[in-house]
């Protein structure tokens, strides 16, 4: 029976706390502010929706204007002499598309020719020139070094002798030029020049 009493005693605690919470007016208050809110958004509703209508009508006026005006003037070309351009077109499409081709492919060289270049600079400011004569003090050394840098380089047969010299021109190309005794200074600078 105590403990029917404590409930009850704690559910009228929890209703008094309840009443100075509840405000029937000012519930009230807020209802009405919510049903004007939804009443002025229904006829803004209904103003956009006769807006819409009256565009409607305007851009189906406007479509029965251009089917009306869709037949074909005299200024523009008939079907075959609108095909004969198209042909045109089409075959300076297929001839830009071959230069376009031919100036990426120039272009490809050219990068690989840069990268190359680049590498190669690289290396030469990573070039120590004091550093490499202290290891190689042979003047000969030096010199065969100094014309593979320049594009030339020696092939030699089993026994150590040159057989032909292997020139690297500037566009990538390497050229064989047979020794036979005696070199073509004239033809080897040429080759390394194209």
């Amino acid at each position: 029976m105590m403990s029917n009493l404590n409930d009850l005693e704690v559910a009228i605690k929890t209703i008094q706390e309840m009443a100075t919470i509840m405000d029937p007016e000012h519930d009230y208050l807020t209802i009405v502010g919510a049903d004007s809110k939804i009443k002025a958004s229904r006829l803004e509703r209904e103003k956009e929706i006769e807006k819409a209508h009256a565009n409607l009508k305007a851009l189906a006026k406007s479509l029965e204007a251009a089917k009306q005006s869709a037949t074909r003037p005299k200024s523009v070309p008939s079907v075959e002499a609108h095909a004969a351009a198209v042909n045109e077109l089409d075959n300076s499409k297929l001839s830009l598309a071959k230069s376009i081709g031919d100036a990426e492919n120039t272009l490809a060289s050219q990068e690989t020719e840069l990268a190359s270049l680049k590498e190669e600079c690289q290396r030469l400011e990573r070039y120590d020139p004091a550093t490499e004569h202290e290891k190689d003090l042979d003047g000969t050394t030096l010199r065969l070094k100094i014309y593979r840098g320049l594009g030339f380089d020696m092939a030699l047969d089993d026994r150590g002798k040159p057989m032909a010299v292997l020139v690297r021109s500037q566009s990538g190309d390497v050229h064989p030029v047979s020794v036979n005794g005696s070199l073509q200074v004239p033809l080897l600078w040429k080759l390394a020049a194209s």
